[in-house]
C-alpha cells in the first residue's frame, strides 16, 4: 500500500467520504441506538461517527438501566469529530435530560450544522420510558428549530401533543400541530396503528395538508421491530449527507428500512423484540470531492 503525505496533496481537490454523526445512546444489545446508526450508515455507504449521550443496559427484552455520559464528554465528542473529520449530516437520538439537550443544541449552533435529523426518542420498543418528562419540552424549545426534520412515532407524538392519535385520518392534524411547535419539517411514522397498511406522513412548514408527502406500504409481519426508528432516522441522515433533498432522502430511507425489516423478519435474535437486518444490501462507501 502506498501512503501519500498530506503535504503533497494539499493543493489538489481532496476526496472524502459522506460523513454522518450520530448523537445518541448506546444499546448493549446492538439493535438500536448508536449501534443501529453505525450499521445503517455503513450499509448505505456513509462514514459513521458517534457522540454517545448515554449507555443503556439493554437487550431484546427491554431496558434495565441507563447511565448518562458527563456533559463535558458529550460536548467533547461532538467537537472532536466536527473539528477534525467534519460532518455532512447529524442524526440526534436519545437525549435523556434537559441539560444534555442544551449541550447538543449549543454544539449544533456553534458548528453551524445544517442537515439535522432529530428522532425524539422517548419510549423504547419494549415500552420502557427513556427520558425524564422535562426533556420533551427542552427538545421542543431548543432542538426543534435547529432540525431539518423530526421523526416521531405515534407514541412520541402523543407525548409531545398531549393526545392520542387514533387512525390514519388523524395523522395530518398531528403533523400540522407538530409543525406549529417549531419544527421545519415533520415525518410522522404511523407504524403503531393497526391494520394491513402502514402510512407515514411528511409535512413542511408553510404546506397545506393536501401537499404533504404520504408514504404507504403493506405491513410486514415480524417480531423484529427493535431499532426501526433509529434506523430510519440515521438512513435519512445518510441520504441527506449524500446530497439528496429531504423528500428524496425520506423516500429512499423508507425503502431501505422496509427491505431491512423484510430481510430480518424470520430471524431470531434473543428472546424478545429482535433487530432488523441492516446489512441485507450493503452499498459501496461513497467518496465525494470536497
Amino acid at each position: 500500500m502506498t501512503v501519500i503525505a498530506s503535504s503533497s496533496i494539499s493543493g489538489a481537490a481532496k476526496k472524502r467520504y459522506a460523513r454522518v454523526l450520530s448523537i445518541a445512546g448506546s444499546d448493549s444489545g446492538g439493535g438500536a441506538g448508536i449501534q443501529a446508526d453505525l450499521k445503517t450508515c455503513a450499509a448505505l455507504g456513509c462514514y459513521g461517527m458517534t457522540a454517545i449521550t448515554a449507555i443503556t443496559v439493554q437487550n431484546t427484552l427491554g431496558v434495565t438501566g441507563i447511565h448518562g455520559i458527563p456533559l463535558d464528554t458529550v460536548r467533547g465528542q461532538i467537537d472532536a469529530v466536527v473539528q477534525d473529520i467534519g460532518v455532512d449530516a447529524v442524526k440526534i437520538g436519545m437525549l435523556a435530560t434537559p441539560d444534555v439537550v442544551s449541550v447538543v443544541a449549543d454544539a449544533i449552533r456553534r458548528h453551524r450544522i445544517r442537515s439535522v435529523v432529530l428522532d425524539p426518542v422517548m419510549v423504547a420498543t419494549s415500552g420502557d420510558r427513556l427520558i425524564v418528562p422535562e426533556t420533551a419540552q427542552a427538545l421542543v424549545q431548543e432542538l426543534f428549530p435547529l432540525a431539518t426534520v423530526i421523526t416521531p412515532n405515534l407514541d412520541e407524538a402523543a407525548l409531545l401533543l398531549g393526545r392520542n392519535i387514533d387512525g390514519i385520518g388523524a395523522l395530518d392534524a398531528a403533523v400540522a400541530d407538530l409543525l406549529a411547535m417549531g419544527a421545519p419539517a415533520v415525518l410522522l411514522k404511523g407504524g403503531h396503528l393497526s391494520g394491513d397498511l402502514v402510512m407515514d406522513v411528511l409535512g413542511r412548514q408553510g404546506q397545506q395538508a393536501s401537499d404533504y408527502l404520504r408514504l404507504q406500504s403493506q405491513r410486514i409481519v415480524t417480531h423484529n421491530g427493535h431499532g426501526t426508528g433509529c434506523t430510519l432516522s440515521s438512513a435519512i441522515a445518510s441520504f441527506l449527507a449524500q446530497g439528496l433533498a429531504l423528500e428524496a432522502a425520506v423516500t429512499e430511507a423508507r425503502r431501505y428500512i422496509l427491505g431491512a425489516i423484510e430481510a430480518g423478519a424470520e430471524v431470531y435474535t434473543g428472546q424478545g423484540h429482535g433487530p432488523l437486518n441492516h446489512g441485507y444490501a450493503p452499498r459501496a462507501q461513497l467518496i465525494v470531492e470536497g
